[in-house]
């Protein structure tokens, strides 16, 4: 019986060319998996997105993105700050007029005199990084001892900006904001925005340092720097419009 012979088909140009793409996609994906099992072993939990946000850990890479994701999240919001070991109690929503609060928690702790202000919990999340990872360094380094007090003006009043007859409601009117006078340290020491905010010395330094550390947490951060009204506090706020004066 005769054999039948068998010939290969030449393989086209083409066909070549999407076989070699293939190949070096292939090589891709591998590389970029071996990249990221090494990246996730070896990188801190900060700088990886995926990871949870946590009070304790430094700020690094992915803090920024992480804490944006928290605080437009009710149940991560409070996630974050229990598992942080910041107390507090939930707050029913409330409706007075156009003054309503909702997502509200009343603080326990962390420093506040008054004690105990109720306030938004994105408000409430910022406050703690802010005094985490801004505040008590900023002591430690310009005034040598951490802070024990902070003094604030209050968190809710139904009002508009700057107590106006008529305009836009102020942040305060949603508990959506915190007005910082003064801070006490370790031993005693009372550092306030309306004497010292100004002063060349340690005290001015550290109040400005607190202001600048602020505007990574808040969205409106307003000094004496900002104008008159606010020459004897900082306000701090998680409004819709950006500021960090």
């Amino acid at each position: 019986m005769a054999r039948r012979a068998f010939r290969l088909k030449p393989v086209s140009p083409e066909a070549l060319a999407l076989a070699g793409a293939w190949s070096i996609l292939v090589d891709i994906v591998i590389a970029a998996l071996l990249l990221g099992v090494a990246v996730a072993r070896w990188a801190p939990a900060e700088d990886l997105p995926w990871t949870p946000l946590r009070l304790d850990q430094p700020v690094g890479l992915a803090t920024g993105y992480k804490f944006a994701r928290a605080v437009d999240d009710p149940r991560q919001c409070r996630a974050v700050l229990s598992a942080g070991g910041v107390r507090f109690v939930e707050e029913p929503d409330r409706a007075a007029g156009s003054c309503a609060t909702r997502n509200t928690v009343r603080l326990r702790g962390q420093l506040l005199s008054p004690a105990a202000p109720v306030m938004t919990c994105p408000e409430a999340l910022a406050y703690a990084f802010w005094t985490r990872h801004a505040v008590q360094p900023a002591a430690r380094a310009e005034l040598g001892e951490p802070i024990a007090r902070v003094e604030h003006y209050g968190t809710y009043a139904c009002r508009n900006l700057y107590g106006r007859a008529t305009g836009a409601r102020s942040q305060h009117a949603y508990a959506n904001a915190l007005d910082v006078a003064a801070f006490s340290t370790a031993s005693g020491r009372r550092v306030t925005v309306l004497k010292d905010f100004r002063d060349d010395g340690a005290k001015g330094r550290f109040l400005r340092r607190v202001r600048d550390g602020a505007c990574p947490w808040f969205r409106a951060v307003l000094s004496p720097d900002y104008n008159a009204a606010h020459r004897d506090h900082l306000h701090l706020d998680r409004g819709p419009f950006g500021a960090c004066r």
